[in-house]
């Protein structure tokens, strides 16, 4: 075989190895990584490019049918009309619609919303009766890095907040910042109705000349000579004291003032909302939250160390000294700390498969290994920034799992050389023969696992760019360790590697024990099918632990966060106060468990979202009976427990406080990969409100009855009263009002209506002036009738109660669509042992006496028809994708192997090893307690790939030996002896890369599908496949 010339690896490491620019290209990849890893942004998670956008339309006084059949059902029938549309969903109410579209993931943001916007303009001049819609677009950098929650007694705390908005705004990547827990700055008028009616003035009156009085404007132009002066006429009301001097109307001759009728203050007389923030057992402090967002593509990590050594700086020069700032989020430091943890497992990744070439090769040869392994890591860094790819977890993970498979080429190019030096052949002969021994099949091999790996990156929906950089990062990983391979590692074995001979005992030893294994097997064909039916049996017994629930399947397990939101939502009609007091409970409640260190409530308002709450739309939640308690956990290394496991246990502290009050309660986890609207979702559809009500209701109760189900709740609204007082049209025309006056009047004296704005010095902003009654007035109903209105004809006043009629009945229910239909959405959660939704969801659905469907709406338009979503579908989504890439890449492997060998049957043989890949990964789960989730797939997947490298460099070798004249069990026997180092060492090299993640609870299931995987395998492997490449190789020679 030594006469053969050299095929294209040989020629490549003839060429590596004397190259001069060998070296320098190996330095400049070097270098490239070095660079790649200093200006690559840091994040914890993945980018993922899905836009968003929320359109609110008013139609003031529309009742809940007449809002969802003349603006929202037009609207939504307008937008379904654009391209790259995910979902439309909306929400009808009184008044007032909000739809909300979806792009499909991975459609630019401008892209988008240019699309959106030019429908959005010709729908509205096809209805220019709607009001001018209200638009915000929602993407990934809507979710602050930072929040800065600010306290301090005897400080106006929103004072601070503003100050600080200009100077943390300027610094670089910041996109944008937003306080919460602030009341909006106000000046309030507060009506004396005795005394309006004494001077003969109503609301409308003051309200008008508040806002007649409060005027500028650009006159124009006149000459002085030969020039034009501009002319400003008018001027804006500068004060709250100016504001209180104004005269609003002259009765008598005499001017009336404003601070005559009213009362003028800078306080709001109710808050609209809390924030509090409460260290563990102590205090509660009245606060304000900074949400910081950052710009697209910057770096989270400097980004974040700037505007908090900005604070620093400005606390120790401006801010008062009682200030105290809390980080109550910083994604730049977790994303810092998680990239550091994983780079730190990357060199000690590197480090263990270095050593295991030491410990089996020697050290030369480990340094040869070893500089290869760093060069890949360098280059392949380059390549992901190249890319687009950020470093965050799923990148360093991937890069961590490849290490077993990056190192694999390195390892049988040097381990060949060392066998060939192992013979008596000179280092100068040996090593463009021993690359090109076994360049052809690691060339083969290196495409396959590509095969295997790279149509994972084509995952539709959320899951695809989430999962991305693992398929895309190991890929380029592959096929620059191949090159390095075939070029760098010969240089460095000829500068490296000693000219000296040794003794191969070890080969000896491997064939005797390989003859007396295989012998028996290949000479008894009723062996060899024993084998085969118990092989068979044991892949169907490793399915059938799914089964039986010893293998538990998910989407993803939970990951250990720093923290848990209590998301509290009290029943309708619920005062702010009473909201308050039970999400303080809640709080205090939470004084009794080790591992929390502080809390943060929000009433009346949302804490800083996440991503989780960008998709769930928690920035939305804005009223008086809906608030959050957002709980900061000790950090990992001073709680033993999980946040998962705490989650678990704070729930029966929790939820009877939530059920005492009849109010909804749910412990909301940082989701470990792409957000849905719950867990469990069930999408009631119907022909009409009370069928998809009555449906709703049963799916709650079947629910409620399934075991480890909670959480449970749906859109329907609890029962409660609304009243419309309907303006009796003739008896106001007899009396000379109008229906508007009434409006304006009932508008101003319950809710209370910002009538104009003051240009107040120093202000960033425009002051509201609001006219109102005094809250006590709301729940007072005699008083409230006995507001009175000016008659236009008499100029009497008219009381309220002479010109309504009041009618009590239940509150409209809203109406919600998805995707144009009206739907009713039914959520719930699990907990416990058995935590994966899917679980819960089946045992529901069997019971569940209504039509269901599981992956698409249901086509029922004549009953009640359910549809199940939430992480069912995004788990079908992706499983079905990856089975469809499994299928796609298991097919890309067989047409390599029937390229470079020129047969159909081989690459069966070849691939028969893939099905074996169960035997390990199924027990592996089940022994661990491992949860078989979308990254145990992945594991599979790139298992197939790892596998079919090993049958390939065992198939060429037989198939060379017989060639040459072998006898064939010998050949077998000795392929077997021969390739079992190299094959035993790649083995071991990529379990010790995937040791490394075992650890972390997302890719813990990648890491136990490798580990047990290859271990099983790999052992049949190098016995199953000589088998059946010899029985093959006998029944073709039976047919010549």
């Amino acid at each position: 075989m030594s006469n053969k010339p050299l095929g294209i690896a040989g020629k490549f490491a003839a060429w590596g190895e004397r190259s001069q620019l060998t070296p320098l290209l190996a330095l400049f990849g070097l270098i490239l990584g070095i660079m790649a890893a200093m200006i690559t942004p840091r994040e914890e998670e993945p980018q993922i490019d899905v836009t968003m956008a929320d359109i609110m339309i008013a139609f003031p006084g529309a009742d809940v049918s007449q809002v969802e059949q003349q603006l929202t059902t037009p609207l939504e029938r307008h937008f379904a009309r654009m391209q790259g549309i995910e979902h439309i969903f909306s929400v009808s109410q009184p008044g007032q619609a909000l739809v909300t579209v979806q792009f499909e993931v991975g459609i630019a943001r401008d892209t988008a919303l240019v699309q959106l916007f030019d429908t959005l303009a010709g729908w509205q001049q096809q209805h220019p009766q709607f009001t001018q819609p209200l638009v915000k677009a929602r993407g990934i950098d809507d979710v602050p890095i930072l929040g800065l929650t600010l306290t301090g007694a005897d400080l106006e705390l929103k004072d601070v907040a503003d100050s600080l908005i200009e100077p943390l705004q300027n610094v670089a990547g910041v996109r944008d910042i937003s306080i919460i827990g602030a009341e909006p700055e106000q000046i309030n008028v507060t009506l004396d109705n005795t005394a309006l009616t004494r001077v003969g003035l109503d609301f409308n009156a003051v309200s008008q000349a508040l806002a007649s009085q409060n005027q500028s404007g650009q006159a124009g132009y006149r000459l002085q000579g030969n020039q034009y002066i501009p002319v400003q006429v008018g001027g804006f009301i500068e004060s709250a004291e100016a504001l209180s001097n104004l005269i609003v109307a002259n009765v008598d001759g005499k001017p009336v003032r404003l601070h005559q009728v009213a009362e003028i203050s800078t306080q709001a007389e109710v808050p609209s909302q809390y924030v509090w923030s409460r260290q563990k057992g102590g205090e509660l402090a009245p606060a304000i939250t900074l949400a910081i967002t950052k710009k697209a593509g910057e770096n989270a990590v400097v980004v974040a160390e700037q505007v908090l050594a900005r604070l620093a700086t400005m606390q120790q020069q401006l801010l008062p000294e009682q200030l105290q700032v809390e980080v109550t989020r910083n994604y730049g430091q977790t994303a810092d700390d998680k990239a550091s943890k994983l780079i730190q497992k990357l060199i000690f990744a590197t480090i263990s498969v270095v050593a295991l070439v030491l410990l089996t090769l020697g050290k030369r040869e480990a340094v040869v290994v070893g500089s290869a392994v760093v060069l890949t890591l360098a280059m392949t860094l380059f390549a992901s920034w190249a890319w687009g790819f950020t470093l965050n977890r799923v990148s360093l993970f991937a890069l961590i799992f490849s290490i077993g498979i990056l190192v694999d080429d390195a390892i049988v190019v040097v381990e060949n050389i060392h066998r060939h030096l192992g013979l008596g052949k000179s280092l100068k002969t040996s090593i463009p023969a021993a690359v090109d021994e076994v360049g052809g099949p690691t060339i083969l091999a290196t495409f396959t696992v590509i095969a295997a790996l790279l149509p994972m990156a084509f995952v539709s929906g959320l899951m695809g760019p989430y999962m991305s950089p693992i398929p895309i990062n190991a890929s380029l990983g592959m096929l620059l360790s191949l090159l390095i391979a075939l070029t760098v590692t010969p240089w460095l074995a000829r500068h490296l590697l000693k000219d000296e001979h040794h003794q191969e005992q070890q080969s000896d030893k491997l064939h005797r024990f390989f003859h007396k294994l295989m012998l028996p097997l290949l000479t008894h064909r009723k062996r060899r099918y024993l084998m085969g039916f118990g092989l068979i049996g044991l892949i169907v017994a490793m399915l059938g632990l799914a089964v039986v629930q010893a293998v538990v399947m998910k989407m993803l397990p939970f990951d250990n966060k720093s923290e848990i939101k209590l998301v509290l939502d009290m029943p309708e009609g619920s005062t702010l106060e009473q909201t308050n007091a039970v999400l303080v409970e809640l709080a205090q409640t939470l004084d009794s468990v080790d591992e929390v260190a502080a809390t943060q409530i929000y009433a009346g308002t949302a804490s800083p979202i996440g991503f989780n709450g960008l998709v769930r739309q928690y920035y939305l939640r804005q009223g008086a009976n809906m608030g959050d308690v957002q709980v900061t956990l000790k950090e990992l290394g001073e709680r033993e427990r999980a946040s998962h496991e705490l989650a678990l246990a704070i729930r029966p502290l929790l939820t009877p406080i939530a059920e005492a009050v009849g109010a909804s309660l749910k412990i909301v986890e940082v989701p470990p990969g792409p957000p849905v609207m719950a867990p469990i979702v069930a999408e009631i559809y119907g022909p009409s409100a009370q069928a998809r009500a009555d449906a709703a209701q049963l799916t709650l109760a079947q629910l409620q009855q399934t075991e480890g189900v909670v959480d449970i709740d749906s859109t329907l609204v609890s029962d409660s009263l609304e009243e419309v007082w309907q303006v009796n049209r003739e008896r106001a025309a007899q009396l000379g009002v109008t229906a508007e006056q009434v409006v304006r009047v009932l508008q101003t004296a319950l809710a209370g209506m910002d009538v104009t704005y003051l240009a107040i010095p120093h202000q960033t902003q425009p002051v509201a002036v609001k006219v109102r009654l005094p809250n006590t007035w709301q729940g007072q109903l005699s008083q409230l009738q006995n507001v009175t209105v000016l008659s236009q004809t008499s100029g009497q006043a008219i009381p309220v109660a002479e010109l309504i009629d009041r009618v009590q009945r239940p509150y409209a229910q809203p109406i919600y669509h998805k995707d144009l239909r009206p739907v009713v959405y039914v959520t719930a959660d699990m907990a416990g042992d058995l935590d994966s939704p899917l679980y819960g969801l089946f045992a529901a659905a069997g019971d569940i006496e209504l039509p269901q469907t599981y992956i698409s709406q249901p086509d029922v338009w004549n009953t009640a028809a359910l549809k199940w979503d939430g992480e069912w579908q995004i788990t079908y989504e992706t499983f079905r994708d990856m089975g469809a890439a499994y299928a796609v890449g298991l097919l890309l492997i067989y047409l390599l192997v029937v390229g470079h060998f020129g047969s159909y049957a081989v690459p069966l043989v070849i691939m028969a090893p893939i099905p074996l890949t169960l035997i390990g990964i199924m027990p592996g789960h089940a022994l661990l307690g491992a949860q078989f989730t979308a990254t145990s797939m992945i594991g599979m997947i790139a298992l197939a790939g790892i596998i079919v490298r090993n049958s390939i460099l065992l198939v060429d070798f037989v198939r060379e030996e017989v060639a040459a004249g072998k006898d064939l069990n010998e050949a077998v026997i000795e392929a077997a002896a021969v390739r079992a180092k190299p094959i035993v060492l790649t083995a071991l090299a990529a379990m010790l890369g995937a040791f490394f993640i075992l650890d972390d609870p997302i890719f813990s299931g990648l890491a136990v599908s490798l580990i047990f995987g290859i271990a099983v395998s790999t052992a049949l492997t190098l016995v199953v496949i000589p088998l059946l490449y010899a029985s093959l190789l006998r029944r073709k020679a039976k047919h010549l």
